[in-house]
């Protein structure tokens, strides 16, 4: 007879006790330990799976499988997964409630099966009908989709063994539950015991998996950390409540490069891809003003042209104040503090914000010059040229310095119409003269400075 025992999990990190604890002992985490039952006869090895393993083969003697890598025709969600989508894959999908989840990948399981492949959506919070509401809406109407609504793992291995479906959608994993397992859905035994066997099978099957998971109010995925781990692909889904576009980023990609995103519109009939992301973050039509520029910086191999802001005002009540958004608070504090130290512009008693226009988020290096110029502008009341964009690092000693991937920015803003560019004078040893935008060569901040007068 299987012994059971009672330990307590903390929820965070899964580290285990056998009595009530206030603080966890492996993340540190208060009051995050939750009472569990431990089956001794779970997990345990049957002589079946012993005689079925594999031996180790020699690498050179390893054959090559066909792993086709299915393009589902929306362009956003191909690149980012560096392709389409790979057989046997697992991908772990989080983002917050009402962002899009359920309905992006109903929209990803209608053009994967009008390609001719059996997909299988496997609903835990709906039931068939909502879930057939929710399809009318978005027109995702095919045979070849099939849905169910299961939260008993065994129930829904068995589904996929008897359907072989191409991609499989689990909506949410923190619902699924083993029967073997005491503790309830959503908890750390059985989100890991449950992911592990969805993606042995996804692997076994050649199956591709989507996990759909819930996220903390920290905005990671709910669960044990090395759920991250055993997934191949993990994407966050971001946006503002208020506005109507959604960044899809990726984490974590075997089959792809990482840092890329994705963006989508949100509308009535379904999520729709953003062929153009650098205009929604341009303020197009506006008046010429101080305190704005355009740089274009990298997420992954894309470009994208953003729009700072910043506004420089005297402090009326003593400490002066400083706001960013979406910009890294200590590197804003560090190019003021060259500002002041290198251009002599008295910043000290100004309140400084600064703002990336469309919720975006810029930390790489290549936008300080950017951020610096823009406060700058603001101060002195003068506007930046609005056909001008401007890259560069800046340093303690108030050197520009090269940055990365140079030819591939210049191109997205050749190709919005912008005339001029202030480079670091680093970056211009590789390019031509016919390159097809003015290049403004500088190597310290100070010159950046004298464009704007």
């Amino acid at each position: 007879m299987a012994k059971t025992s009672v330990v307590y999990v903390c929820q965070s990190c899964g580290w285990k006790s056998l009595k009530w604890v206030g603080r966890c002992g492996g993340c540190g985490e208060w009051d995050s330990t939750v009472e569990e039952y431990s089956n001794d006869s779970v997990g345990a090895t049957s002589l079946s799976a012993v005689l079925d393993r594999q031996l180790p083969t020699p690498i050179t003697e390893i054959k090559l499988q066909d792993c086709p890598c299915i393009e589902m025709g929306i362009g956003e969600f191909d690149r980012i997964l560096g392709g389409g989508l790979v057989a046997g894959s697992a991908v772990l999908i989080g983002g917050t409630p009402g962002i899009g989840k359920s309905t992006l990948l109903l929209q990803v399981c209608q053009h994967v099966s009008q390609k001719g492949y059996t997909t299988l959506y496997v609903t835990g919070e709906e039931s068939v009908a909502q879930t057939k509401l929710r399809a009318e809406r978005l027109s995702v109407l095919s045979p070849k989709l099939l849905v169910v609504s299961e939260t008993n793992l065994d129930f829904i291995l068995e589904n996929i063994h008897n359907t072989h479906p191409t991609l499989v959608v689990i909506d949410s994993i923190q619902m699924i539950y083993k029967p073997q397992l005491e503790s309830s859905p959503g908890t750390v035994a059985q989100v890991r015991q449950c992911a592990n066997e969805l993606i042995f099978t996804a692997k076994s099957t050649g199956s591709a998996i989507f996990l759909v998971g819930h996220v903390t109010k920290q905005g990671i995925i709910a669960g044990p950390k090395v759920l991250e781990h055993m997934a191949d692909t993990v994407l966050y889904f971001e946006g503002e409540k208020f506005q109507c576009y959604r960044i899809l980023r990726v984490v974590k990609n075997r089959f792809g490069s990482t840092d890329e995103i994705g963006i989508f519109e949100m509308r009535k009939n379904g999520l729709h891809p953003v062929d153009n992301p650098s205009e929604i973050f341009i303020s197009q039509g506006m008046r010429v003003s101080a305190g704005s520029t355009i740089i274009p910086c990298m997420e992954g191999t894309r470009a994208l042209l953003v729009e700072i802001q910043a506004l420089a005002t005297k402090a009326t009540f003593g400490m002066p104040e400083r706001k960013v958004s979406g910009v890294d608070y200590n590197r804003v504090s560090m190019l003021l503090a060259i500002l002041e130290k290198r251009i002599g512009l008295k910043l000290g008693g100004q309140d400084i914000f600064v703002n990336i226009v469309g919720g975006v988020h810029v930390y790489e290096p290549a936008a300080d010059l950017g951020i610096a110029m823009t406060i700058a502008s603001s101060f002195k009341e003068k506007p930046i040229p609005p056909d001008m964009v401007v890259i560069g690092e800046v340093g303690l000693g108030g050197e520009v310095r090269s940055v990365n991937q140079i030819e591939i920015r210049l191109k997205e803003a050749q190709r919005l119409g912008f005339k001029r560019a202030v480079i670091p004078k680093d970056n211009a040893k590789g390019l031509g003269k016919d390159f097809g935008i003015e290049l403004i060569e500088i190597c310290y901040l100070s010159e950046a400075v004298e464009i704007i007068g």
